[in-house]
């Protein structure tokens, strides 16, 4: 008996012994707020809401983790182009970072801004930009420069359109004209004769509706939720192509002081919004054109005589960018490269083949 309640006690010394030395797995409850310039209206966006967070909070089902949202969006703690630094500073643990809007310092990330007439397969554009951005150096250093963890959902963007408050019949129509643009998109109006003037969705339809802008490039997807038809009824397909704008990125330092479990739940939230946003977005595009067209829009569709005078008539913009990215160390040629080969391997006819040059 004796024996038995030492052996008993030999056992219970060893037990507790064993669950001091285990390492402890602590439960916690992370505040995580998630940035985006733009408001809930458009795509992105809502998805960050509607499948990026629901899909975190399911692959952390079990784990023992969970996390309070704050969601900030709209322009209430970041404006358009301004979540980069939000992100960087801790002001935003998780942001919709807008590579379009920081050309400087995203600058690989926008190498479809400076490639146009390539593919307009968003799908396909998108899914390739969000696989580079794990596997090419000079995409990841980009993000990690800035203090972030790029964590996928690439956003990809639907073919650009062109907008007027006049009808296109071709391109001297242009000239003179003031059309707005998106970041490096304003490079395409190069040898149209229009005046490009640097925007973004948040402020095309004032400007338009109050004189500043008389059309704008903008694509389907975005045109409709803003109304843009409403003061831009001239709807032109001009073909310049589908792009990558950005994806979800994290505050570096803080997503590096996470469990590893809750990393992994991040990057799986954002493959499931990237699938279910471009999945929505194909779904939306012809749908959303035709209802622009019930509502007093006139859309026409140029010749691939007209696309192609268009992208002859600019300056190799991709050879110069990549050039510019090559003197700061960040072989952009290889880069550019890299994107126009993938774009045809998969089936793309370029107007230009930008990087043959």
């Amino acid at each position: 008996m004796k024996d038995f309640i030492l052996k008993g006690v030999a056992l219970a010394t060893m037990a507790v012994g064993g669950a001091l030395a285990a390492p402890q797995v602590q439960a916690e409850d992370f505040n995580v707020t998630i940035v985006a310039g733009h408001p809930p209206v458009f795509r992105w966006v809502k998805h960050a809401s509607q499948t990026f967070i629901p899909a975190v909070e399911a692959a952390l089902e079990g784990t023992g983790h969970s996390i309070t949202w704050s969601e900030q969006y709209g322009g209430s703690l970041a404006k358009v182009g301004d979540e980069l630094e939000a992100v960087e500073a801790g002001l935003a643990e998780v942001g919709l970072v807008s590579s379009l809007f920081d050309p400087a310092k995203l600058s690989p990330q926008n190498v479809t801004y400076f490639t146009p007439f390539v593919s307009s397969d968003s799908t396909l554009v998108s899914g390739w930009m969000d696989e580079l951005q794990a596997t090419n150096d000079d995409m990841r250093a980009a993000w990690e420069e800035n203090g972030l963890e790029y964590l996928g959902g690439g956003i990809g963007i639907d073919d650009y359109l062109l907008m007027t408050t006049f009808p296109v019949e071709s391109i001297d129509d242009l000239d003179g004209h003031k059309i707005a643009a998106p970041g490096p998109a304003v490079n395409w109006l190069e040898g149209t004769g229009a005046v490009g003037v640097s925007g973004n969705l948040t402020l095309y339809y004032n400007e338009i509706k109050t004189g500043v802008y008389d059309g704008v490039i903008v694509f389907a997807s975005a045109a409709l939720p803003g109304k843009l038809h409403e003061v831009a009824p001239y709807i032109t397909k001009v073909g310049f192509g589908a792009q990558y704008a950005g994806g979800l990125a994290a505050n570096k330092d803080w997503y590096d002081s996470l469990p590893e479990v809750v990393q992994d739940a991040l990057k799986a939230g954002a493959k499931a919004d990237a699938e279910a946003y471009q999945k929505d977005l194909d779904a939306s595009v012809t749908m959303f054109l035709s209802m622009m067209e019930e509502q007093g829009a006139t859309i026409t569709e140029v010749d691939p005589a007209f696309r192609e005078e268009w992208a002859s008539g600019m300056n190799n913009v991709a050879q110069d960018w990549a050039a510019r990215l090559d003197s700061e160390g960040k072989n952009g040629s290889a880069v550019l490269k890299s994107y126009m080969d993938t774009m045809r391997a998969a089936g793309a006819e370029p107007v230009r083949d930008w990087d043959r040059e």
